[in-house]
Parts: structure tokens; C-alpha cells; sequence
């Protein structure tokens, strides 16, 4: 009876032992800098707070990020930074915390029960137009991703002219160019995660980039990137993507400038502000830069070709091969534009637009865009926007992806109208279904084909970021996209595989950005 009874104890010790690792978390990590303690929420473990690069304050505006400053004792990780500063309104998604200068910080969230599990990761990139956005907002909250098998990490950036700000001194200081600290912010983010994600359960070599809007040009930014290389494996970009001709003097359809066009600007509004130098533009508190940024003659704050970390014109880039070759799921929503508010034009209007912006393209762009009537211009207004601003960059991506590149491309389209936009769905409206943070403020509480749908993205997005293919068990077959057979993958109203949308836009923009690539003669 007691060799039975010693016996059995024995095995439960034994059995206690191999279930003692399913039960821990992870919730103290040594990271660069010092310790971090995170909490666990509902079975993850969490991290929020984390520095990951010095804070970039007086002489270190406008400077790339700078190592992270060493801390003693242990880290309280249990709250978000301060949001990179950013003017009222920049971004519908709001951050929950006060900004500053001091934000460089990202956030975890893992499911790992031990550090040794290598689970895929995801690095989101926020949007926000690159003047606002922060990894507090509750629609980027991680859980569900984590509840799925990958450790999700948020990466802050510091946006407006805290972020891109270009001018002739700054170039000759960092003796490459000016005007991408956020974008290297992004990178140091990004080789924090390649230096201690390991240690949360993740695996450094399995990092899958996602962004949206702003986020995704980033993203597409980084692909092109040689700064960035070997930081990741595939790419997700939602809405965004940087394949425009750069423009050194104003015209229509694109964002991304020269730098000598970028520094132009920052060089005036600067010395209206009253800096000759940089010294001094280092010293103007933080507020006043802020409330300029709103004034007439701001500069654009968005990417430029800096030759640094932008390198060239990203088509080009891609069809001579010098980009990061990895696979990429890029797409839109259906009504890209009609996010930002639909203006009422009529038809005079609409072609006096067209022909203002698109010189000597524009006969053939006013034959693809039907405006004999108001309604039509109106229509027609829009779905230019968004086929300038979104479409036409992801369908160029995804297609010299596929043409140049050694992996697949995958291009999905959103598309669920409702009665406030019958014509489908606007900018951002995705992004819930994403992160499966559905409902909140300002949304109508989810049904139950919501939910539906928010799962079926969820586990494409994860199955793409675990093996660089969406598809998997249960879901419905998601073809690669080819120029040859363009096909996309609809998301909502009449779901499944379908040939790309706006075709006959997308080629006559085609002939239009080769037009301006060529000078526009």
C-alpha cells in the first residue's frame, strides 16, 4: 500500500513538473536598455511602454533615433507612452495617451508560455496621413492577434514635422539627406524586435511587416529600403503604397517629393519661424512647431526621396530589382476616398480638374471617368482620388511583385456599403475587421456576419505572416495575383476570388505616371 501511494505521488510530481511550463508567462524580460515587467491579461502576456530608442529631445530633433538609455531596477511595462506629438485631429483614431517628444516606445502582446516557442511576429506601423497616429488607440490593440499564435508588437514613430522635416542644413549634418526620422524610427523598431523578441516567444527571423494608410506607405517605403534589409520576411500593407513618380515641382496624383523639393520648404518654414540655424530651430519649444504646422505654406511632412533610406523612384527600384524580395498581401477598400468626405462637383468642374492636373493625359483620363452628369462627376472625382492616393499603388505593387520578384503577391478588396456610403466602404474601414476590435465609440455594435468576416481576415492575415501564404484549412481559396490574371480576393458583398476592379482606370493611369516619369513632355 505505501510503495503504491509513494508511487503515485511520484508520478503527479513527474506530471506537475512537465505541466509547470504550459503555466508560466512571460512577465519579466531583460531587454536592451534594462528589465521590463509586463502583467497578464486572459492567458497573454503583456508589455506596453517599452523604449526602444533614446528619447529624441534637443539637440536629438530631427536627428535619426539614438540607442535606447539604459534604466535601473525594474521597468513598470504596464502602460502606454506618450503619442508622438501631433496636432488635435490629425487622426480619426485619437491616441489614448498625452504626446510629446519623448515616444519612442512599442508594445507586446504574446501568447507564449516560454521564451523558447518562436512564434511569428507582426510589427504594425500605424497610419494617421504621417502627421498623427499612436499605438494607443484601442483599435490597435493586439489581443486578438496574440490569441491567434503570433506575438504582435506596435511600434511609435515620430510624425509631422517632429518626423519629416527636410532642409538643406539637416542634409549636409547627417551627410545623407533629411526629412525620414520617422521612417527610421520605424527601423529601430524594427531591429529592437531582430534583437530581443526572441526572448517574448518570438522568432526574430519570422517578422511580417503591417501598415495602414500612412503605415503602408511606410511599409512599402521599407520593402524598397536597403536600411531596412534583413529585418523581415513578407509584407502586409492596407491602403498604402509608395509607387508614384516622386515630383520636384507640384502636380497631380502623387505625394512623395524630391528632396530638393521637400528641403525647399522646410528650409522657408523654418526661417518663418524665426530659426536661421539649426540651433536655434532646436531650441523652438515643441508647441510652436506644432501650432505652425497648421499655417498656410506648411510643408507637405511626408517622405521624401532622401537617398538614404528612400533610394529612388520605387518602380524603378523594383523593376531593376534593388528592393527587399519578400512575400506581400497589399489591398484596398472599395471607396478609398469617400473616407475623407465626398465634394460635390459637377461636370464642367470635373473637367476642368482633369485637365489643370493631368496636362496632356487628360483626354484619355476624362474617357475612363464618366462625367456627363453631376452625379457622375461626382462620382467620377471620387474614384480618381482613390485610385490615385490607394488603388493604383497596391495593384503596381502587387504586380511588379509578381513580374520582378522571386514570391507571391496576394491583393485582396474590401467592399461592404452601407446606407451612409452605398458605394462601398471608405478609407480605414477595414482596419476593425483586422484586429477584430469591432464595435467601441462611434461604431455600430458588430453582427454576427461582422464577426464572421473579422475571422476569416484575422486567420488570412496570420496564416500569411506564419508561412507567407494566407490560405489554410477552412477558408476559402485565395488565388496569387499575376499581371497576367489579375485577380483579387473580395472580402463582404460577393466574396471570393474576383478579376481586379477599375481596370481600365488603373491602365490609363498606368500611361499617365509613365507620362510623368518620362518629364511630362
Amino acid at each position: 500500500m505505501k510503495g503504491t501511494w509513494v508511487g503515485s505521488i511520484v508520478i503527479l510530481m513527474a506530471l506537475a513538473a512537465v505541466a509547470a511550463p504550459a503555466k508560466a508567462q512571460i512577465v519579466r524580460v531583460h531587454v536592451t536598455g534594462g528589465t521590463a515587467a509586463g502583467t497578464v491579461v486572459d492567458g497573454l502576456s503583456e508589455f506596453k511602454g517599452i523604449p526602444f530608442a533614446a528619447p529624441p529631445l534637443g539637440s536629438l530633433r530631427w536627428k535619426a533615433p539614438q540607442p535606447v538609455s539604459p534604466w535601473h531596477g525594474v521597468r513598470q511595462a504596464t502602460s502606454f507612452g506618450p503619442a508622438c506629438m501631433q496636432s488635435a485631429g490629425a487622426t480619426s483614431q485619437a491616441p489614448a495617451t498625452a504626446d510629446s517628444e519623448d515616444c519612442l516606445y512599442l508594445n507586446v502582446w504574446t501568447p507564449a508560455k516560454t521564451p523558447h516557442e518562436k512564434l511569428p511576429v507582426i510589427a504594425w506601423i500605424y497610419g494617421g496621413g504621417f502627421a498623427g497616429g499612436s499605438t494607443s488607440a484601442p483599435l490597435y490593440d493586439g489581443t486578438h492577434f496574440a490569441q491567434k499564435g503570433v506575438v504582435f508588437v506596435s511600434i511609435s514613430y515620430r510624425v509631422g514635422s517632429f518626423g519629416f522635416l527636410a532642409t538643406p542644413d539637416l542634409s549636409r549634418e547627417s551627410g545623407h539627406g533629411s526629412g525620414n526620422y520617422g521612417l527610421l524610427d520605424q527601423i529601430a523598431g524594427l531591429q529592437w524586435i531582430h534583437s530581443n523578441i526572441a526572448k517574448f516567444g518570438g522568432d526574430p527571423s519570422k517578422v511580417t511587416l503591417l501598415g495602414h494608410s500612412a503605415g503602408g506607405f511606410a511599409v512599402s517605403m521599407l520593402a524598397g529600403s536597403p536600411v531596412a534589409k534583413g529585418l523581415f520576411r513578407a509584407v502586409i500593407s492596407e491602403s498604402g503604397a509608395n509607387f508614384t513618380p516622386p515630383e520636384d515641382s507640384p502636380w497631380a496624383g502623387t505625394s512623395i517629393e524630391t528632396l530638393r523639393m521637400s528641403e525647399a520648404a522646410g528650409e522657408t518654414w523654418l526661417k518663418n519661424l524665426g530659426a536661421s540655424n539649426l540651433e536655434e530651430a532646436r531650441k523652438l519649444p515643441a508647441e510652436k512647431l506644432l501650432a505652425a504646422q497648421r499655417g498656410p505654406g506648411t510643408p507637405r511632412f511626408w517622405p521624401p526621396v532622401d537617398g538614404f533610406v528612400v533610394t529612388g523612384d520605387q518602380y524603378e527600384l523594383w523593376r531593376e530589382g534593388h528592393f527587399n524580395d519578400t512575400p506581400i498581401l497589399v489591398g484596398d477598400v472599395s471607396d478609398e476616398a469617400a473616407g475623407f468626405g465626398v465634394h460635390k462637383t459637377d461636370s464642367a468642374a470635373f473637367e476642368a480638374l482633369v485637365r489643370r492636373g493631368y496636362g496632356k493625359q487628360a483626354d484619355a483620363i476624362l474617357a475612363v471617368f464618366p462625367h456627363a452628369t453631376d452625379e457622375q462627376a461626382t462620382r467620377s472625382a471620387t474614384q480618381l482620388a482613390s485610385d490615385t492616393i490607394f488603388d493604383w499603388g497596391q495593384y503596381t505593387w502587387a504586380r511588379l511583385e509578381s513580374s520582378n520578384g522571386k514570391h507571391k503577391a496576394y491583393v485582396y478588396y474590401f467592399d461592404m456599403p452601407t446606407t451612409r456610403d452605398p458605394n462601398g466602404s471608405g478609407h480605414g474601414q477595414e482596419v476593425a475587421y483586422v484586429f477584430g476590435n469591432l464595435g467601441g465609440a462611434r461604431r455600430p455594435a458588430p453582427t454576427d456576419a461582422d464577426q464572421a468576416i473579422s475571422q476569416e481576415m484575422q486567420d488570412y492575415w496570420v496564416n500569411f505572416a506564419t508561412k507567407g501564404n494566407p490560405n489554410g484549412p477552412g477558408l476559402p481559396p485565395w488565388p496569387a495575383f499575376t499581371e497576367a490574371v489579375p485577380l483579387v480576393m473580395r472580402i463582404g458583398v460577393n466574396p471570393g476570388p474576383a478579376p481586379l476592379p477599375h481596370q481600365d482606370e488603373l491602365k490609363v493611369l498606368d500611361a499617365y505616371y509613365a507620362w510623368r516619369r518620362a518629364g511630362s513632355n
